[in-house]
């Protein structure tokens, strides 16, 4: 991480790098198990690498401390990638990833259960917008079920995103580079004996091109960009991060029109806009009279 950079430039950083794992997915045309491996494993050998070059050692005491909350969330971490890259490949780069950022609405539904949080009216009115948007956006309306497939995975890979931040804000006194790692190394624990039994890999072919998207996704996606994201996320308000957050959709958005080409109808692009901007809204607390 580059300790140079201020906290929130780190942020931004990190979102513009997530909003376009999309594309590269695109480009890699594998089962979405593998990819989730070759991404944990490649990121993994990256963070260590740099971590050996800069003489930094994993602390034992503090991943001991923290062990079973970074064995669960090595493990989410899987599920999650596994299904958002199952729901690139059955719908739009743009829908899958408004699905996926349907997360703090869950977050914000399921709050009264785990923090004992009261939903206030604009919360309750933000999360109720962000959910037609979500209709608009998968075009149900006017294409009945077709691609819904897609965007079901997307909203469960929204629920274990969800999760993750809220776990990852429980560790304590463990540094950046340190949960990434572990997590890292715990999801590529799970998923190779997965990948193992449920895949031909001995048929995967590996051409240049194929090689170079992997590694893209697993050191720039996954390895850098996930160390920026927890280095950061602890040092900016939180209002400020969730704000920051929708950058990485924006980018998706803007990316599948752009340099993929995918369509959005005008009513996707309007919910689009409702789930973004209802979910920005909630974050933004008003200012309280003197």
């Amino acid at each position: 991480m580059n300790k140079l950079a201020s906290p929130r430039s780190q942020l931004i950083l990190s979102m513009l790098i997530f909003g376009s794992i999309g594309v590269v997915r695109r480009y890699i045309p594998f089962p979405s198990s593998v990819v989730a491996l070759a991404r944990a494993v490649i990121g993994l050998c990256f963070l260590l690498l740099t971590r050996a070059i800069r003489h930094e050692p994993i602390s034992r005491a503090a991943v001991k401390a923290n062990l079973p909350k970074l064995l669960l969330l090595g493990v989410m971490l899987a599920v999650n990638w596994i299904f958002l890259f199952e729901a690139y490949n059955h719908t739009s780069v743009a829908a899958a990833t408004m699905c996926y950022y349907m997360a703090p609405v869950f977050v914000i539904l399921l709050s009264p259960v785990i923090f004992g949080e009261k939903i206030t009216l604009r919360k309750g009115i933000c999360s109720a917008i962000a959910l037609f948007g979500m209709v608009l956006v998968s075009d149900v309306l006017s294409s009945g079920l077709h691609g819904v497939r897609g965007l079901v995975y997307g909203l469960i890979a929204a629920g274990f995103y969800a999760a993750i931040v809220i776990v990852n804000r429980t560790l304590k006194d463990i540094s950046a580079g340190d949960r990434t790692i572990m997590q890292f190394a715990v999801s590529a624990v799970a998923l190779l004996p997965y990948v193992l039994i449920t895949e031909d890999v001995g048929s995967l072919r590996f051409t240049p091109f194929i090689l170079l998207m992997l590694l893209v996704a697993g050191v720039v996606h996954t390895g850098y960009a996930y160390v920026l994201y927890f280095g950061s996320i602890a040092y900016v308000p939180a209002q400020t991060a969730a704000l920051l957050s929708y950058i990485d959709p924006v980018v998706a958005v803007l990316l599948s029109l752009t340099l993929l080409h995918e369509s959005m109808s005008v009513g996707a692009l309007v919910g689009a806009v409702l789930v973004i901007g209802a979910m920005i809204a909630s974050e933004i607390e008003p200012k309280k009279k003197a």
